[in-house]
């Protein structure tokens, strides 16, 4: 399904705009070219970018990171950007993008609520010559001419693997095991199932493991995680670890295990390293999560973005296949990494989280033992 996955370390510097592009691990050197717009690159003044982020609500790295890092490139390129958030709201995000298109955005990247709506906006986009990124989801059907993410399933891959490394350290006997997946109108809720479910089937159908309730979660909503898992569990009280698909939802089922007093007896997994997550894991409620490097995605992201406003025609590293719209969307995918409790303090290392805001109150002895500097 994807060709080029890439090294964090080495993505960004694979990606040569307006040149022939890196191979990744597939060896694949032949990267395809843009459908954006073309002009003669320098011969006007860049032209703005537009970007438009999905919530606040479903995780809180939109905000904390990947708005600020997109910031501090596009103003590093001496770009003009406009940086919104629809809230969840697909009426929203639809009026966003008229609104930054007919203020003279050039390029136009959102992150999508859903396919349906992603789909509208790029193909209206398109219509009206402006070039268009699909960031960190991609739009099932749509028209975009790039697309930047991590590699999805690798991410579910590691949950998987994660939850297994956990409930073998608890020498688990035949562990019931629920799903708690993301929305169903996430192309990357899909993948990350894929991921897992690849690591998790073999074991279900072994009897290893016993598959228990399986649930994916509307619009990643933690409080209707919190009530879909509470059901759960009312349903199977012998849940034993939960492939929880982000740090939200795992916060979700962690505030309901306390309840039981089942917390930290059971393993939770996670994903995007937030400071509610690595704390959960310092703390032993929650098993692993999964770190992907924001500052590095954003940083590919405003590349391809800040070429196109200079009417370059960039190349990515790689393609993705759009399933539904039957073709390979040219990518750049970076490669996730595993986190628990002994590597938390590359997280930190990283500067994706700082000490003083991971490191408080009871949390301090526990960074201390981590390792955390």
């Amino acid at each position: 399904m994807r060709k080029g996955i890439l090294s964090i370390g080495a993505a960004a510097a694979a990606l040569t705009l307006g040149l022939t592009a890196c191979g990744g691990e597939s060896g694949d050197t032949s990267a395809e070219s843009s459908s954006a717009p073309s002009a003669a690159a320098g011969d006007a003044k860049p032209g703005k970018i537009g970007v438009i982020l999905p919530d606040s609500k479903s995780s809180a790295r939109w905000e904390t990171a990947d708005r600020k890092y997109l910031q501090e490139a596009f103003d590093a390129a001496g770009v003009q950007s406009d940086i919104q958030n629809a809230q969840g709201d697909k009426t929203a995000f639809q009026t966003i993008a008229d609104q930054m298109i007919t203020n003279g955005a050039t390029v136009l990247m959102i992150v999508n609520l859903d396919s349906g709506t992603g789909k509208a906006v790029l193909d209206k986009a398109k219509s009206q010559g402006v070039a268009t990124i699909d960031y960190d989801r991609l739009t099932l059907g749509g028209s975009a001419s790039y697309y930047v993410s991590f590699d999805n399933t690798a991410v579910g891959k590691l949950q998987g693997e994660g939850l297994v490394k956990c409930l073998t350290d608890k020498k688990a006997d035949k562990p019931i095991i629920a799903e708690l997946n993301g929305s169903p109108t996430d192309n990357n809720a899909t993948l990350f199932k894929q991921g897992y479910d690849g690591v998790l089937q073999p074991k279900y159908d072994s009897g290893d493991y016993k598959k228990g309730p399986d649930q994916s979660v509307p619009d990643w909503d933690n409080t209707q995680a919190g009530t879909i898992f509470e059901q759960m569990l009312t349903q199977e009280p012998k849940i034993a670890g939960v492939l929880a698909a982000n740090d939200g939802l795992g916060n979700a089922a962690i505030s309901v295990l306390k309840k039981q007093k089942l917390n930290g007896k059971v393993p939770v997994t996670g994903q995007d390293a937030t400071v509610q997550g690595l704390q959960n894991i310092l703390a032993g409620d929650q098993c692993m999560t999964v770190y992907k490097a924001i500052k590095k995605e954003a940083d590919a992201a405003a590349q391809l973005a800040v070429s196109l406003a200079k009417g370059e025609q960039p190349q990515a590293s790689g393609t993705v296949k759009d399933t539904e719209g039957n073709r390979d969307v040219p990518s750049v995918l970076l490669e996730p990494q595993a986190i628990f409790f002994d590597n938390v303090k590359d997280v930190v290392a990283d500067g994706f989280v700082s000490k003083d805001e991971l490191c408080t109150g009871d949390f301090a002895d526990k960074c201390t033992e981590a390792g955390v500097s």
